[in-house]
């Protein structure tokens, strides 16, 4: 019986402990809050000093999906970790290191609670799905000072713009009722080829969710009584658009079409799609767009040439998560679709100033 038994040593939770929520915990699933506590501890025997009675709420049993509030002690008992557990924990966060490299993104609103970067195209929000890391793994790799850093939403990868990152539960909690109870704003700014119809301004179309024969997801306009539609709404507002007098010198000879998007709900792809459904998918699109006119617009040989999406998440409004107070937020777009846009449509480029509040 030579097996190789992992040694069991006493951990730094070999005692009693009490630990009083704040408000960053508050909110979370009793069992969900002992694994940030008894980093080490298996996952069985959490839920088994659960089920025990081992572990207390305010002097009382508490169930694995109670609730914890600001305020509520929790009694930890006793635990012991094994060492195999502890090396495979360090040896996991030293090849994250290694293999995540820390990048801080251009910041643009930052305080105790919440702060907001402007993301570029082509990087992932987070890892998954064929992606070993993302904007948030590396925000964690180059602040790792901080205690918490979570995303509030998402962008897709080829979207450039406004992401939110929580620095507290708290302002988690808070900003993501903001955005289902649709008290945020958000405005994309989109290029589509073609002149959009200014009074095409409201697209009120169902969506769901496909995947294709190799797993890709994929997402389309459906009938609302679809029994997977997802209610789906996009306000419209026509930026500019290229004058007939210049549609000769712009790209491909044909007119483009700045969009204003304001989102009213957040469903995957949810602009791509809408706005391809009206036979304008946004220029650069490799999944719902002109696949000819995108390999046109890429291999252009002028000094502006369009690689990626023209779509940007451009202004953002919300009430601060502790204070209430408005916060409005507008990024430029990125150099490379500032470029094409003073091609595609001259008069457009000098229009991009900031919001005033």
């Amino acid at each position: 019986m030579g097996g190789n038994i992992p040694s069991v040593v006493p951990s730094s939770n070999s005692q009693v402990k009490s630990v009083t929520v704040d408000e960053d915990s508050a909110g979370q699933r009793l069992d969900n809050f002992l694994m940030r506590e008894l980093k080490g501890v298996p996952k069985t025997h959490v839920y088994r000093i659960i089920r025990s009675g081992e572990v207390r709420v305010n002097k009382g049993r508490a169930s694995a999906d109670t609730r914890i509030a600001v305020g509520d002690v929790v009694r930890l008992p006793p635990v012991r970790t094994s060492e195999r557990a502890e090396q495979k924990t360090a040896a996991m966060a030293e090849q994250a290191g290694r293999f995540v490299p820390a990048k801080d993104f251009p910041v643009l609103f930052e305080d105790d609670h919440f702060l907001v970067v402007d993301k570029p195209a082509g990087v992932a929000v987070h890892g998954g799905s064929g992606v070993s890391f993302g904007v948030i793994e590396q925000l964690r790799m180059a602040r790792p000072q901080a205690t918490f850093l979570e995303l509030v939403h998402r962008l897709d990868r080829e979207t450039s713009g406004i992401l939110l990152v929580a620095k507290k539960r708290s302002a988690l909690k808070n900003l993501q009722d903001q955005f289902r109870e649709r008290e945020t704003g958000k405005t994309y700014l989109a290029l589509v080829a073609g002149a959009w119809p200014s009074n095409k301004k409201v697209l009120d179309k169902s969506l769901q969710k496909y995947l294709l024969p190799d797993g890709e997801r994929r997402v389309r306009v459906v009938a609302k009584d679809h029994p997977d539609a997802m209610p789906s709404l996009s306000l419209v507002k026509v930026h500019s658009v290229t004058p007939p007098a210049s549609v000769a010198q712009v790209p491909q000879q044909r007119p483009f079409s700045l969009l204003e998007v304001t989102i009213k709900t957040g469903r995957t792809h949810q602009i791509r799609v809408h706005l391809a459904s009206e036979g304008m998918g946004i220029a650069g699109d490799d999944k719902y767009g002109d696949f000819e006119l995108n390999k046109a617009l890429a291999r252009d040989d002028s000094a502006a040439p369009l690689k990626r999406m023209f779509l940007h998440a451009w202004r953002f409004q919300c009430k601060h998560p502790a204070t209430g107070e408005r916060v409005v937020l507008q990024t430029d777009l990125p150099t490379e679709l500032a470029r094409f846009l003073v091609r595609a449509i001259p008069q457009a480029s000098g229009a991009m100033t900031p919001v005033q509040d």
